[in-house]
């Protein structure tokens, strides 16, 4: 497999993949997924250039966070974690995973699971004064549907893969406007992922996702950060995206080497508590 073009600084984060494995059982609607062990994801960084990164609880296992943990532990201090719980989770479990070093709840509202939109102000009371953010995953439906509740809420709102910005209407959909009036507002960050989930050009330029990306990564380059999804979970075996591609549309996403800089190394370190460099 050919590496990237783009050279990846040092401290170069992936805010965005996750590890499975199949010794645990999953959840009623966990997306199935190949087992994704840390070895694996070392082979990645290898290959992309990465150093640091945030390993996301996958649908798969609900509110048990173990394969989370254990990947986080297996791949050291460098590592940083988003898991998910409900409204039931008691505080020493807050602060236990956050001595683990989880610095996020998710919310994937994209299918029925473990965690409801009801749910996520009680939460966000609770897990902002550790400093945690609140990660979503939602398609651009719910999120409309929701609107009311993410202009309320008070709390960091990370949103995933370009907040599922529906194509080919892109920059033109509703959705886009509402998420540049919550980037506006401040509270707000987007992750630079997934090009692949709603294309409708594909790729290697996936140039309608990219039109998004670029959009919003100029509306607030301070609140932006990248990842891989990798491995991939939403994606067939034989249709896996590369992730060499993937990372090279950082280029066009985000061309100036200095932001670029902020996306991958400064922004991360804010968000997800990694020392500065």
């Amino acid at each position: 497999m050919e590496e990237p073009k783009l050279q990846a600084p040092p401290n170069a984060t992936d805010c965005h993949f996750h590890i499975y494995n199949d010794k645990y059982p999953p959840a009623p609607g966990g997306l199935p997924a190949p087992n994704a062990s840390p070895d694996d994801y070392r082979a990645l960084q290898r290959r992309i250039g990465t150093t640091r990164g945030v390993v996301v609880q996958p649908s798969l296992y609900g509110t048990d966070n173990r394969p989370t943990l254990e990947g986080m532990a297996a791949l050291g201090p460098n590592f940083r974690g988003v898991a998910v719980v409900n409204d039931k989770v008691e505080d020493a479990e807050l602060a236990r995973l956050h001595a683990a070093g989880i610095r996020g709840i998710r919310f994937n509202l994209a299918q029925a699971g473990a965690t409801t939109p009801e749910m996520m102000e009680p939460l966000a009371r609770r897990i902002k004064p550790m400093g945690w953010h609140i990660q979503i995953n939602a398609p651009a439906s719910v999120i409309m549907a929701q609107r009311d509740l993410f202009q309320r809420i008070d709390a960091t709102l990370v949103f995933d893969h370009l907040a599922h910005v529906p194509q080919p209407a892109g920059t033109g959909d509703p959705a886009f406007a509402f998420m540049k009036s919550l980037l506006e507002k401040g509270n707000v960050w987007m992750k630079l992922s997934g090009a692949y989930a709603d294309t409708k050009s594909g790729p290697p330029a996936y140039a309608d996702s990219s039109a998004v990306a670029r959009t919003f990564a100029g509306i607030a380059p301070d609140k932006m950060v990248w990842g891989s999804d990798w491995p991939h979970p939403t994606e067939k075996p034989d249709n896996k995206p590369d992730d060499a591609v993937l990372f090279d549309l950082l280029t066009t996403w985000v061309p100036d080497p200095a932001v670029r800089q902020r996306v991958l190394v400064d922004n991360p370190a804010r968000l997800y508590d990694f020392p500065r460099s």
